[in-house]
């Protein structure tokens, strides 16, 4: 039975979702057979590719838990396409415990995954309803989030080699929506995935936001995202502000920005301050660095160079406090080796984090930028796997875990996983 014609989605008449009819089509461009040039696979061939399976609930062994998202309204797991043993990603989400509001948040995803057709993007592949549970199947990202990753393998950031390799997917995946016409509005670490054969995707479509207008693009657009406060840290001062200047494409820059903060450091820029004195401190120009160098406005860094101390034990705050930014991790110890970052990945960043909208690059330029000559050409199952040392895939150290149960319960709620896992997110579909 397909989504939209589940009769128990809602007792009322929920009114179809309009979606412009007019648009750069551009997706051509991205679905030839060398789809990307940092990607390469082993082991099993298409193990991306899910859209041969079937689409009946009984046909899945649901697996771990992986997560939860919309709201805490979703369960993420693993589970097992039991005729072809191929592992996949699932998340249910209970339809009779959603609001109007959520459900066609839901049914604007679904449409948006159809018409959105990149490598580098984690799109809905298999959409399907049993009882009033609706299922959403998608790859198995074997290696989780970026943010996971940081939490469970790199509390002290990532080498400058996988943060390239990691942007580099990003950029081009914010490069076709871009193009397309639409700002993601979302972008942060728990919504870089990768694959367990090395491929990078941006989830998190449900905060995508059309800037098409009567079949024209426009630059700027006023809709503030219903964000959870625990998004705030990325956004963009100019979406913040929410004045008649409104926010454009170069909001995703900046969030790029902060999420290479992340990335370096195992830190977020702005996290532990309450939302106002953050608001303030955007607004007033005040932006994050890597602590090698002294943090100082974006116009007084004429020349990018390591400092000689070589500290990097966080990211700045601000340029008001020029302290740590201290998260709930804050606890954890310091790397014992202080690193020096680069030239380029310095002024990847000041390029990032620029005030004004305009003068941020777009997401094509940032491509061609020269901290991502470090991103080979093609890449070999040994070259990728030096990068994620010490992190294994899933699946592969446990493949033949319990089963949460080896058939779906004829109940419209999702059955309670037997298996240990933490209280932390580790696969974030928010």
């Amino acid at each position: 039975m397909s989504f939209l014609d589940c009769s128990c989605i809602s007792p009322t008449q929920v009114q179809p979702i309009s979606i412009e009819d007019q648009y750069e089509d551009v997706s051509h461009q991205y679905l030839s057979s060398d789809v990307s040039e940092c990607t390469f696979t082993w082991g099993g061939a298409g193990s991306d590719d899910i859209t041969a399976l079937s689409a009946n609930s009984a046909h899945y062994q649901l697996l771990s838990e992986l997560g939860k998202g919309f709201n805490n309204l979703s369960q993420v797991r693993m589970a097992r396409h039991t005729p072809s043993r191929q592992l996949v990603a699932v998340k249910n989400t209970n339809l009779d415990e959603c609001t109007e509001d959520e459900l066609l948040q839901l049914m604007n995803e679904v449409l948006l995954s159809r018409l959105f057709r990149h490598p580098n993007l984690l799109t809905s592949r298999l959409v399907f309803s049993s009882c009033c549970q609706l299922w959403v199947l998608t790859p198995l990202m074997g290696y989780g989030s970026a943010d996971s990753l940081l939490r469970t393998f790199f509390p002290d950031g990532m080498s400058e080699s996988l943060i390239a390799y990691l942007l580099h997917g990003v950029l081009k995946a914010l490069q076709y929506l871009h193009l397309m016409g639409y700002v993601h509005r979302g972008v942060k670490a728990s919504h870089i995935l990768l694959s367990g054969e090395g491929r990078v995707y941006l989830s998190g479509l449900h905060s995508v936001y059309s800037m098409m207008r009567d079949g024209k693009k426009v630059r700027t657009v006023f809709d503030m995202p219903h964000h959870s406060p625990a998004l705030l840290p990325w956004l963009s001062p100019e979406l913040l502000r929410q004045d008649l200047h409104g926010y454009g494409v170069k909001s995703d820059i900046y969030s790029l920005g902060i999420v290479v903060c992340e990335l370096v450091s195992g830190r977020v820029p702005f996290q532990d301050m309450p939302p106002t004195q953050m608001l303030l401190q955007k607004l007033r120009g005040s932006h994050c660095c890597l602590l090698d160098v002294a943090p100082s406005p974006l116009g007084e860094l004429r020349g990018l160079k390591v400092s000689r101390s070589g500290v990097d034990s966080g990211i700045g705050e601000s340029v008001a406090t020029g302290s740590l930014t201290r998260t709930a991790t804050a606890e954890r110890p310091q790397s014992p080796a202080p690193k020096n970052h680069s030239v380029t990945l310095h002024n990847l960043v000041q390029l990032c984090l620029q005030q004004q909208p305009d003068c941020r690059p777009s997401a094509s330029t940032l491509l061609t930028h020269a901290f991502f000559k470090q991103v080979k050409r093609h890449h070999t199952r040994d070259s990728f796997l030096s990068l994620m040392y010490p992190a294994v895939p899933l699946g592969v150290s446990s493949p033949d875990d319990p089963p949460v149960s080896c058939s779906p319960s004829p109940s419209c709620h999702p059955p309670t996983s037997s298996i240990a896992h933490s209280t932390e997110e580790v696969w974030d579909f928010s």
